[in-house]
């Protein structure tokens, strides 16, 4: 089960579910004392505030087979506590898995749940896993959200040993950039423990649970900011130490020793970075337990990143070359032919030269002779060929030509057309970049229309946004035979098509469009042959699938493209 939710997204992590500053088993905010998720574990966790007490809800009695709105399928219960259940389930629908949770409606959380299932789904920040859909059917309240087979716990990573000095600094800069664009948005997470952060496939960390984890068991905190940072500041100290920063084990992490209070993470494992164990100390600033040595403590997200940014930058380690082993002579090389050398003790007589015999001597002469003979008769052949060329060469009439010659119609020439204007095409939700569009046929290669980073791909998601892209004014009708658009990233895959239309708004849907030519690519040009050629005036560019690419200065990672040097032909 535990190697299960290290493949799953979001499920109900059941170690530790009390704050920083309670212990495991105290009364929550409403007197009612908290209940363990599992008999085996009773730690200590993260964010102030208490818990709901849930009552007697019991999780829905559903089955592996069971369908949700004709279209998430359950496969597998994760985990069964507390009144809801978590699944892992497929998405018939678009063919992928995904994580489901379930409770009734009539729990006490229901409510809460769904906001913050709906509040989280609109932040549509990739560094969290999404929330897809977020629904009441039923008598049944379900939230399903990304499964990421790709990821790994930070408990997991852990189990291991302690983070490499550049992954825990990538750890805790992109943990608290997520989080503080969280909190800018009013949103808090309240339980990011080790089981809540993962790393993918392509090193990117992300957080799962934003909201829903807390709203599932009731928690709730006075001082939301000041919770996330000091649970990102028990991260950085688990993955600096690989010991949990308070005196309780937890997350299959020690605590420290008892009455030795909150040591830095220097002081508990040698060789641990300076600047990221103060990093750390500031983090966990809790109730003064913040050693004099340190400067101020980060109490919210924000202060951290600003904390980290005046840090020295910390570089990924220079990879290691094994050394290749030192030349050795074989046997071979040494004459013996893999068996070794044998020392004589008595000289041996050297054969005599090859074909020095007199039978040798008379083959030598045969195959003299032979070759002398086939050197003739090929001379005679090839002057007899060229002779028979010149006279063919020479009978030969000439031929002539002139403008009424129908075989000497020549292949109509391509023409360029001229782009007159542009503007972004927007089906469903929000602009990309509708300022950029003139940097798409500026001439200038370096210029770029970009659209935003998305969570789903590479095909797009229809039920979220079906694609992206800018209509083209060609200023009259023409007839565009060809377009060539280049791309900032590659991969797989940029899907595009071209669609002839009659005006230059998003008013027109793409459904009553004539598609003229499509193209599937995994590099940086894409040329587009067209198969259908009308006059039209409008030409749509519509992007349906684009590469998954990692994070730069525009935008986060996640599947994007960007597009220059749009031109057409006709």
């Amino acid at each position: 089960m535990a190697e299960r939710s290290t493949a799953a997204v979001d499920v109900a992590d059941n170690s530790g579910d009390e704050p920083l500053t309670a212990k495991a088993g105290q009364s929550t905010s409403d007197g009612v004392a908290q209940d363990q998720e599992r008999d085996t574990d009773s730690e200590e966790a993260q964010g102030s505030g208490g818990t709901e007490g849930p009552g007697k809800v019991s999780a829905p009695e559903l089955h592996s087979g069971h369908k949700l709105a004709r279209r998430y399928r359950l496969e597998e219960c994760v985990t069964r506590l507390d009144g809801f259940s978590s699944w892992r389930a497929v998405d018939e629908k678009l063919r992928r898995a995904v994580g489901v949770h379930l409770l009734p409606a009539d729990h006490p959380r229901a409510r809460s749940v769904l906001a913050a299932a709906r509040s989280s789904a609109l932040l549509g920040d990739p560094r969290f896993v999404q929330v897809l859909d977020a629904v009441e059917e039923n008598d049944l309240v379900y939230v399903v959200h990304e499964w990421l087979p790709d990821a790994t716990e930070l408990t997991a990573l852990l189990a291991v040993g302690p983070l490499e000095v550049h992954e825990a600094y990538q750890m805790v800069t992109q943990v608290s950039q997520a989080m503080a664009a969280a909190h800018r948005e009013g949103l808090a997470h309240l339980r990011l423990t080790p089981s809540a952060v993962l790393r993918t496939s392509t090193g990117q960390w992300r957080i799962r649970g934003l909201a829903v984890n807390a709203a599932l068991r009731g928690i709730s905190s006075n001082t939301p900011q000041r919770t996330d940072t000091e649970a990102i500041g028990a991260l950085l100290y688990a993955a600096l130490t690989q010991r949990w920063p308070y005196e309780n084990d937890a997350y299959g992490l020690s605590g420290l020793p008892k009455g030795v209070g909150l040591i830095a993470p220097d002081q508990v494992r040698a060789g641990v970075h300076r600047g990221l164990s103060e990093l750390a100390m500031r983090a966990l600033a809790n109730d003064g337990a913040t050693a004099s040595r340190h400067e101020s403590p980060c109490t919210t997200p924000e202060e951290l990143v600003k904390a980290i940014a005046e840090m020295p930058r910390i570089r990924p380690p220079e990879p290691a070359f094994t050394a290749p082993p030192e030349y050795q002579r074989t046997s071979y090389q040494q004459g013996s032919y893999g068996r070794p050398t044998a020392h004589a003790t008595q000289p041996v007589a050297a054969p005599p030269p090859p074909l020095q015999s007199r039978t040798g001597k008379a083959l030598k002469w045969t195959v003299s002779a032979l070759l002398i003979a086939a050197l003739g008769l090929g001379s005679w052949q090839l002057a007899d060929a060229l002779m028979d060329h010149g006279k063919s060469d020479d009978t030969q009439p000439t031929r002539t030509t002139d403008g009424n010659d129908k075989n000497s119609d020549k292949t109509k020439p391509v023409r360029p057309v001229t782009i007159k204007g542009a503007q972004e095409y927007v089906a469903k939700g929000s602009p990309q970049a509708a300022a950029d569009v003139g940097k798409t046929y500026d001439g200038n290669s370096s210029t770029f229309w970009r659209s935003k980073s998305f969570v789903d791909g590479p095909n797009m998601n229809p039920a979220f946004k079906p694609g992206v892209g800018i209509v083209y004014d060609l200023g009259t009708q023409q007839t565009v035979t060809a377009a060539s658009i280049g791309l900032r990233y590659s991969g797989d895959h940029t899907t595009i098509g071209l669609y002839a239309t009659d005006s230059p708004g998003s008013s027109t849907p793409v459904d009553s469009m004539t598609r003229i030519g499509t193209v599937t690519t995994t590099g940086t040009t894409a040329k587009i042959t067209v198969t259908k050629k009308v006059k039209t005036r409008y030409v749509l560019l519509w992007i349906t699938a684009m590469p998954y690419a990692s994070g730069d200065q525009y935008s986060n990672a996640g599947y994007k493209q960007a597009i220059t040097d749009v031109k057409f032909t006709g």
